[in-house]
């Protein structure tokens, strides 16, 4: 048998409590909600509970996949994969737990990767690894951040930005192929272009780490806070993203029309319709999504996907576009086709 691979389905789930652009208004004063949504295309965003840890919202979305897919067993999956940049501890890893919590078999596997707004599409290449090397018939991918845990509550414009959610992907072997032509890439020379500084053993946290600064347009941030330069991530996405989806549409050997949909990471609304201006991509193919869930990093592009699919506007054998990028700098790009070998979704 091929040993090719396909995605079984995606869930996800978002944490209860809220703050939306007029929550920010009254807070701040300084602009308006219409102001707010302009400029990011966010109207509110989900925000984890502080005294919750990150594996209890990454354990929620297996639970509601394994809910919404009855005819999933736990026990059927081989390996678990968690993409998580926070973490209920330095060691174990995070993956550990959560396996823990789901219930899986002893014979599952369960490993963590560290990556931000590309972290689905490494994700999705890790799966398709252990799927190829016969290591696995199921894997789990499960993504999900607490970003908002480091985001600076004087910090207005990162603020109005970043929000939190979870979610879950079946990966499963497949005898056609449905998810192709990987193209990632790397320039950790842009580290500083979005960073959380301090806290690890680069620079531990120390009294001079937690001091805030406040810069020139009212923002206050310290070196244990979310920090990122919008300009530099911007020229970033359109210097490389471009190039990026010019390989992966190589590889799978697809040509840019014969696209049915384009998901790309949901960063800002106003950095998406720049990138997809730049790269010519009609509108009503292009997703943006991020409205009433603001950047959820890693797990933009499959929330995207499952509201897409539960929507009627993702069907079985459309193909798709996946790109994500952002902190690394890390970025990357592959071609899905929607559906399995059964016909499910």
């Amino acid at each position: 048998m091929n040993r090719g691979m396909s995605i079984g389905g995606i869930s996800w789930c978002l944490p209860e409590r809220f703050e939306t652009n007029e929550d920010l208004v009254r807070e701040f004063g300084t602009w308006t909600p219409e102001k707010i949504y302009k400029k990011t295309g966010i109207v509110r965003r989900h925000i984890a509970d502080a005294d919750k840890p990150v594996s209890h919202y990454l354990a929620l979305a297996g639970e509601k996949f394994f809910a919404e897919h009855p005819a999933v067993s736990r026990d059927s999956i081989d390996m678990l994969v968690v993409c998580c940049e926070a973490r209920d501890y330095i060691a174990p890893a995070t993956a550990c737990v959560v396996h823990h919590k789901l219930g899986l078999r002893k014979s599952c596997g369960a490993v963590d990767y560290e990556l931000g707004c590309s972290g689905y599409v490494y994700g999705l290449s890790i799966a398709k690894g252990c799927i190829a090397a016969g290591i696995a018939d199921r894997v789990l991918l499960i993504t999900g951040d607490q970003v908002t845990r480091y985001v600076n509550k004087q910090d207005k414009a990162i603020r109005t930005i970043f929000g939190d959610g979870y979610t879950a992907t079946l990966l499963e072997v497949s005898g056609r192929d449905r998810v192709t032509g990987f193209a990632l890439g790397t320039d950790g020379s842009g580290l500083r272009d979005i960073i959380i500084e301090a806290g690890e053993t680069a620079l531990p946290r120390s009294e001079s780490t937690a001091a805030e600064r406040v810069n020139r347009f009212g923002n206050a941030h310290s070196q244990e806070n979310v920090l990122m330069d919008g300009r530099k991530v911007l020229e970033f996405s359109l210097r490389e993203v471009p190039g990026s989806v010019q390989r992966c549409l190589e590889r799978a050997g697809v040509r840019k029309e014969d696209l049915d949909l384009i998901v790309f990471h949901q960063a800002s609304r106003l950095l998406l319709e720049q990138v997809r201006d730049e790269m010519r991509f009609p509108e009503d193919k292009f997703v943006i999504n991020l409205e009433d869930k603001g950047n959820t990093v890693s797990s933009t592009i499959p929330i995207a996907l499952g509201e897409c699919a539960e929507q009627g506007r993702l069907k079985a054998g459309m193909k798709v576009l996946l790109s994500g990028f952002g902190v690394g700098l890390s970025w990357g790009t592959v071609l899905v086709e929607w559906g399995t070998d059964d016909g499910a979704k």
